[in-house]
């Protein structure tokens, strides 16, 4: 496109020349603007704008447009317009010439299109057509192969048939005669052939004549009395010819295994599986293998599990004396896995044998059990005789327990592992429990027999261990002697082993007995209530001898009680003995507080035995558990008896004690004191601090022996003892106000005693009987109010502390005592 210029150089180039290649390909806008008015707005060469020194010069004042070009560009826009017009009319008629040769050539294509589908039509028409004929063609051939293959089969029958009806006609000539039967028959090439012709020839005999014959067994026929006539011979010598067949088979197996020719044994194998299942060859072989006809062998187990010990002169009925059980289980062991490893060799050579391996394994396994296994049980496991069984010392009947499970738990794991060495359909596990049946019926009385055996041995070692009662002198000697007797018996010990006794003997209950239930319930039941008994029994006897430290302790109180009508020579002379007897009181409460400790330490250990272990033995079961904790508390009762009299004895001796220093220490001098003009002594008197002191003791023992509740009952009760105890000592003594005023520190110093219990009721009694001191404290004019307000509910003993008055009679108090007992 010509560039545009100033004055009439552009307006003679004003004309634009468009065409519709320009817009065809890459069309850009900027690039059509720029060649459409690019010469225009741009100055061309050579052309420079005039000077402006010159229009100065001359005195004009030029001004330039403010836009020069826009003329040009007005014209070039226009005559642009006009052609691009033009090319527009031109595009839409090219478009439109365009559009009807598209019609016209779709048109065509549809009308080819429509053509080529008709022929597609006719195409798989004829196609489908050709596949029936073929579908057709191929079902006529499959149906002329099953003909032919009929035929061909009926054919195959009809000449078996044919040269089975002509052996059979050999078989059926003469009885007894087989010289004149075919070659087959006696060429050892085709025995195979010859046997498995022999099979149908029987089964087609037998089957012909109606009889009852045993077809492949091997044995034979019988009900040939009544069977149809012509076939008699034959069946009768093919039973003949089987079983000379069978026994040739049998030796060329026997004359094989000597040799060990695997392949020739194999053949025979297979040919003899025709003859009932090959049962006699497999029994043949089995009955065969040294280890069941060589007597050595079975004398080197015994040597094996015994050592070289005899058992020709064994006690029938009583334990050998054979090596310690954990030396026979070694050998056990050792003699299980020589067997297992013969039984692998021979199941090597039995699958490389016989077509039915398993079946031979099954014999072979059932064999070893029943001849090897129970040979070496017999003479381990001897019953013993419950009538003379053998000493603690020599192991007793847990030697044989511990022996019979360790054994029966090795030949368990021995059966599995003949299992996994394949054993067919025998169930080698049951038939390992098959072996222990005897030893089982009565399992459970040995047991308790044994767990009895035991604990009569360790009583016996207990009783040994115990001082025998001390004799004591007439004057408290020997105490040394009484305090050893007065040592608690009861240990943890003892019982912890009572229950290691007990779990072991659970532990081989639940091995022996098995997985069902009910049973395993009965008995793991049984062995517990024999520690239940043995517990009891232990405990019990314990307590029963604190109870006779304690009532021996009663006695020296007795014996050495210091009389008041004796001198005073006298008194001193038993003060020593009865010294000496208190201190053996004192013993025989600690020492028996300490067994009422260990005693229920010793119910706490078995009770979580019982939940530990026994309860989860017995829970799936109905009723046993209840029925269990049921025994569990009848037999802890007795032990519970046995403490409660203890505990009265104990409380008993404390009493006794606490009156025997109140008797001892108390001096009429302490509510009586001397007007002599000295302080008032404002501390409790030496009998009370001594009582409280000996009490405190006593009741620190009495803490760690019980429990919160059973302390409860027993500090209460000792309580009201107390006070009744001190009520009667205080009747004893006359009181001036002075002596009112160290009584009543001294009841007060009581009632801070037995606060401790924290027992209600003794707490009301002190603090009535703190207010019954100030009887001995007010003026005599108050005494009757006194007695009315606060101390109502005890007006008997408030009489009788009146009378105890230093001035009863000089201030004449009878007349208030008339005047109260009235009221």
């Amino acid at each position: 496109m010509p560039s545009a210029g100033g004055g009439k150089r552009s307006a003679a180039k004003s004309g634009v020349s468009l065409s519709i290649k320009d817009f065809q390909g890459d069309f850009s806008f900027d690039a059509f603007f720029n060649n459409l008015v690019g010469d225009i707005l741009k100055v061309e060469d050579g052309e420079k704008p005039p000077p402006q020194e010159d229009a100065a010069s001359n005195g004009q004042k030029l001004v330039k447009p403010a836009f020069a070009e826009a003329n040009a560009l007005l014209a070039r826009f226009k005559e642009a317009r006009k052609q691009l017009l033009e090319l527009g009319f031109q595009a839409d008629a090219q478009l439109e010439k365009v559009k009807k040769e598209v019609s016209a050539e779709d048109i065509r294509h549809r009308t080819r299109l429509s053509e080529l589908e008709k022929g597609v039509h006719g195409l798989f028409d004829s196609f489908s057509k050709l596949d029936n004929r073929i579908s057709g063609v191929g079902q006529t051939a499959a149906r002329i192969g099953d003909h032919l293959q009929s035929a061909d089969a009926q054919r195959e029958t009809a000449t078996q048939t044919i040269e089975l009806i002509k052996y059979l006609m050999e078989f059926n000539t003469k009885s007894g005669d087989l010289m004149g039967l075919s070659p087959l028959f006696s060429d050892d090439n085709r025995v195979a052939e010859a046997a498995a012709i022999a099979q149908k020839l029987r089964a087609l005999a037998e089957e012909d004549i109606g009889g009852t014959g045993s077809g492949a067994t091997g044995t034979t026929v019988k009900g040939t009395a009544n069977a149809n006539p012509g076939l008699e011979v034959a069946v009768a010598n093919l039973q003949e010819y089987c079983n000379e067949l069978e026994n040739r088979l049998l030796d060329r197996f026997d004359a094989a295994s000597q040799k060990k020719e695997l392949s020739t044994m194999g053949e025979c194998a297979k040919i003899l599986s025709q003859f009932n299942r090959g049962a006699r060859a497999m029994q043949r072989y089995v009955a065969s293998r040294p280890m069941f006809l060589d007597v050595e062998v079975m004398n080197e187990d015994t040597r094996t599990v015994l050592g070289d010990q005899t058992t020709d002169t064994a006690v029938p009925g009583s334990p050998q004396p054979v090596a310690d059980t954990a030396t026979i289980i070694r050998g056990l062991g050792k003699l299980y896995k020589e067997i297992t490893d013969t039984v692998r060799r021979e199941s090597a050579t039995v699958s490389a044998v016989f077509p039915s391996p398993d079946a031979v394994m099954s014999i072979l396994v059932q064999r070893v059990m029943e001849q090897r296994v129970f040979a070496i049980l017999d003479k381990l496991l001897v019953k013993p005789n419950l009538a003379s069984t053998a000493l603690i010392e020599e192991g007793g009947l847990l030697q044989h327990l511990k022996l019979l499970a360790a054994t029966y738990e090795k030949t368990q794991a021995f059966a599995k592992d003949l299992r996994a060495l394949g054993c067919g359909e025998l169930d080698v596990e049951v038939l390992a429990e098959s072996l222990f049946t005897s030893h089982r019926d009565d399992y459970i009385e040995l047991e308790q027999a044994s767990l009895s055996q035991m604990f009569e041995a360790k009583m016996a070692e207990v009783r040994a261990a115990l001082p025998p009662p001390p004799d004591i002198g007439p004057r408290g000697s020997k105490m040394a002697a009484f305090q050893n007797f007065s040592q608690p018996s009861l240990t943890t010990e003892v019982v912890t082993e009572f229950v290691r006794w007990n779990e072991e003997a659970v532990l081989r209950c639940s091995l022996l007995t098995g997985a069902q239930p009910g049973p395993l319930a009965s008995n793991v039941r049984a062995i517990f209530t024999c520690l239940l008994e043995q517990v009891n029994h232990y405990i019990t006897a314990a307590l029963e001898r604190g109870q006779d430290a304690l009532r021996e302790a009663a006695a020296l109180r007795e014996r050495f009680a210091i009389g008041t009508a004796v001198s005073r020579r006298v008194a001193a002379a038993a003060a020593s003995a009865a010294e000496a007897a208190a201190n053996a009181g004192e013993i025989s409460v600690s020492s028996f507080m300490t067994t009422v400790q260990r005693a229920t330490t010793n119910v706490a250990i078995v009770q979580q035995y019982f939940v530990n272990t026994i309860a989860r033995i017995l829970l799936p079961v109905d009723g046993a558990h209840a029925a269990c904790c049921e025994e569990i508390a009848t037999s802890m009762s007795h032990a519970e008896d046995a403490v409660l009299k203890g505990l009265q004895l104990c409380m008993d001796s404390m009493i006794a004690e606490a009156e025997r220093l109140l008797a001892l220490e108390q001096k009429v001098h302490d509510y009586q004191p001397s007007d002599d003009g000295s302080l008032p002594d404002h501390r409790p008197t030496n009998a009370c601090t001594r009582v409280v002191a000996f009490l405190s003791r006593m009741l620190d023992c009495t803490n760690t022996a019980l429990d919160v509740s059973n302390r409860q009952v027993f500090v209460t009760e000792l309580g009201c003892r107390l006070y009744k105890s001190l009520i009667t000592h205080w009747q004893r003594f006359t009181f001036s106000p002075s002596g009112g005023l160290r009584l009543k520190r001294d009841v007060n110093e009581f009632a801070e005693f037995v606060r401790s219990f924290k027992a209600p009721t003794v707490d009301e009694k002190f603090e009535l009987l703190g207010t019954m001191v100030n009887i001995f404290i007010v003026a005599p004019e108050s005494l009757k109010t006194l007695v009315d307000g606060s101390l109502r509910n005890a007006s008997k003993d408030a009489i009788r502390f009146i009378q105890l008055r230093e001035d009863y009679k000089s201030a004449k108090l009878s007349n208030i005592v008339n005047q109260l007992a009235i009221s």
